[in-house]
């Protein structure tokens, strides 16, 4: 058992009569670990980005939420009078009456 610990530790199973199978072996865990490697770079870019994006629409979906009770704030009634009393234009006192035109007469 020590004797074989110690082969390994020097390094012996790589220049013996079979070390064309640890060295096939050997070959083939390293691109194993280069291909895992670069899986998990491309797999932390992805949630980088995933991240990023959903930054983006909270950013995106507050801007949305703000504008649109700008708009309604400036559809209110009151604000349209007020805005038009600069030029001169005021509500009218008399309610508007509806025409009804009725077909075939």
């Amino acid at each position: 058992m020590k004797s074989r610990l110690m082969d390994i530790l020097k390094g012996k199973f790589l220049v013996s009569e079979d070390a064309v199978k640890n060295w096939r072996f050997i070959l083939f865990a390293s691109v194993l670990a280069v291909f895992m490697i670069a899986s998990s770079h491309s797999v932390d870019k992805k949630v980088h980005e995933i991240a990023r994006l959903n930054d983006e629409v909270k950013e995106l979906r507050s801007e949305y939420v703000d504008a649109r009770a700008t708009m309604q704030q400036m559809k209110l009634e009151s604000a349209i009078m007020s805005r038009l009393k600069d030029k001169g234009l005021k509500q009218s006192e008399t309610a508007p009456k509806k025409i009804v035109i009725l077909e075939g007469r």
